[in-house]
Order: C-alpha cells, then sequence, then structure tokens
C-alpha cells in the first residue's frame, strides 16, 4: 500500500527568522520530502526554506524520513 502521497513528516526549521520551530508537512506525490516550503507570517510575509541534508528515520527500516531540515533562504512580502 502506498501512503506517500498522504503521510506526513516534521520540517525542522534550523536557522533563519523560525530556528528551532517544526512544522508538519506532507510529502510530495512522489514520496519525497518537499524541496522548499513557505510558511505564512504576520504582516503578509511568507518565509522560504529550502531543505538541507539532514534526515532523521524512525526505525532501520524506515523507507521514508520522519524529520526533514531546512535552511532559511529569504523572507517574500506580499
Amino acid at each position: 500500500m502506498d501512503t506517500s502521497s498522504t503521510a506526513s513528516y516534521t520540517a525542522k526549521l534550523i536557522d533563519g527568522p523560525l530556528e528551532g520551530r517544526t512544522v508538519a508537512t506532507a510529502f510530495l506525490d512522489t514520496g519525497d520530502p518537499r524541496p522548499r516550503i513557505e510558511l505564512n507570517a504576520d504582516g503578509g510575509k511568507r518565509y522560504v526554506y529550502s531543505r538541507g541534508a539532514g534526515l532523521e528515520f524512525d526505525g532501520d527500516n524506515s523507507s521514508l524520513p520522519t524529520a526533514v531540515e531546512y535552511r532559511f533562504v529569504e523572507t517574500v512580502f506580499d
């Protein structure tokens, strides 16, 4: 059974204005973690984060990561 389209993982924000926070994020339809995420903030801002190298797995036989690191890229103003 393919659960990659409905499964989620934890995005760990390792720097930038949201450093230290985590958010639940859905996998892409391919089962891969998202390469970039955009998070809405107050005042018409969005924070853009890009996937880093860090991956965490739940057990040795897990094929999907449970957590992925993301690094801050930029702030976008609407």
